[in-house]
């Protein structure tokens, strides 16, 4: 192997035997080895994968739920052998994967911390002068002395976190289940992996935050239906993936998906993007809310909140915070509501939630949680919630 080679992966295979006969209970397993096999079938996880990872590179492995990207991950920690193929790994490598998997429930929080060390490879006295930071990173300080079958399944991994990362290694395999816990551990855990940048860290991060491979990784590989179907930049990779998941009919209305309530005065009927997909040159988009009015309302506030793929609110507004007198309506009445958004949007799928309140903007009349979505497609990506064009001018004095 080179070098300058961290990681080979060679025609890698791995295939599982699925068993079709079923067995309940010893005596079963006993008689079943006198009676004719009930068969079993063959998972082809991973098929011939191979692929190179540099020193001090930040690589991505991207896939479906499904696709062989836990399994590849697994065989690169060493917790599968391949049935084809090797792997060659250049120094220590240390998974950040099934973490806590050595924790002994009966024992306190303390108490595993010096269990995880010394499996770590870590002495007592290097454990004992690195705990108060463990524990201040975890932020368990109140409870360390609690027996950890008492710890939400978070603290447990925010403790193996904070343990894991003292280790000293050439090579991380990093899951994106790391990011647990409330937005301020998760920041932690971010600014960790940004240090690992820094610090030219060879890195292999598996994750389905597109938004996280294009800030964090050099490069990525796609696994789809366990083969490696493209290898590339970052955004490349990031942008193919996001493709996969585009409605298939650009002019569905789409239909409310994340919960509906209100008293019912007014009702939206129908939601409406144009572009439903929007490209980089469309400087904005129109979001259009049909409505019926079933009871007098006066002065209702509307509004828009939209929402990226994970959840996370990007931007939102209502007549209310516009200062905009939106009228008295009587049942039967019927109308529409047109917003007009800029496409500052980054490469992705975003969600649209519609809501009209009563006035005092506290009783909900229809609220409408995810009822449409879109997609936008850009090359020039950002690592950013938002990406609007901005003028760039570069003046060069003498």
């Amino acid at each position: 192997m080179n070098d300058d080679l961290a990681i080979k992966v060679s025609n890698v295979s791995k295939d599982f035997v699925l068993p079709h006969e079923k067995r309940t209970s010893v005596k079963s397993a006993f008689t079943s080895m006198f009676k004719k096999r009930g068969g079993s079938e063959q998972q082809h996880a991973l098929k011939n994968i191979s692929f190179e990872i540099k020193k001090g590179e930040f690589f991505g492995i991207v896939g479906r739920n499904g696709s062989g990207k836990s399994t590849m991950l697994k065989i690169l920690a060493g917790i599968y052998q391949p049935t084809r193929g090797t792997v060659k790994v250049e120094g220590k490598l240390v998974p950040f994967i099934e973490l806590g998997v050595g924790f002994n429930p009966e024992l306190t929080g303390r108490e595993n911390v010096f269990l995880n060390g010394a499996l770590l490879g870590f002495s007592k006295k290097e454990v004992e002068a690195m705990y108060d930071d463990i524990v201040r990173f975890a932020e368990l300080e109140r409870f360390m002395d609690q027996k950890l079958k008492n710890y939400s399944s978070g603290m447990q991994v925010r403790l193996a976190f904070s343990l894991a990362i003292r280790a000293d290694a050439d090579v991380l395999l990093v899951d994106e289940v790391l990011a647990v816990g409330d937005a301020d551990f998760q920041r932690k855990c971010f600014d960790y992996f940004r240090k690992l940048k820094r610090e030219h860290k060879t890195v292999i991060f598996v994750s389905h935050d597109m938004s996280a491979v294009r800030e964090y990784c050099d490069r990525a590989i796609f696994i789809e239906k366990s083969e490696l179907i493209m290898e590339g930049s970052s955004n490349k990779i990031a942008t193919a993936y996001t493709k996969m998941f585009t409605p298939k009919d650009e002019n569905n209305d789409g239909n409310p998906e994340g919960g509906r309530w209100g008293d019912g005065a007014m009702e939206q009927t129908k939601v409406t993007i144009t572009p439903k997909v929007c490209k980089q040159e469309d400087k904005d988009f129109t979001i259009r809310v049909d409505y019926k009015v079933t009871a007098e309302v006066n002065n209702p506030v509307f509004g828009i909140l939209l929402k990226n793929a994970t959840g996370g609110h990007i931007l939102g507004t209502n007549t209310k915070l516009k200062l905009m007198d939106t009228g008295s309506y009587k049942a039967g009445d019927k109308g529409a509501i047109e917003w007009k958004v800029p496409n500052i949007f980054n490469d992705g799928e975003y969600f649209v939630t519609v809501a009209i309140s009563h006035e005092d903007s506290v009783t909900q009349h229809d609220w409408i949680e995810d009822a449409a979505r879109f997609r936008v497609y850009r090359e020039d990506n950002t690592p950013f919630l938002v990406n609007p064009f901005i003028d760039t001018t570069i003046k060069k004095e003498k």
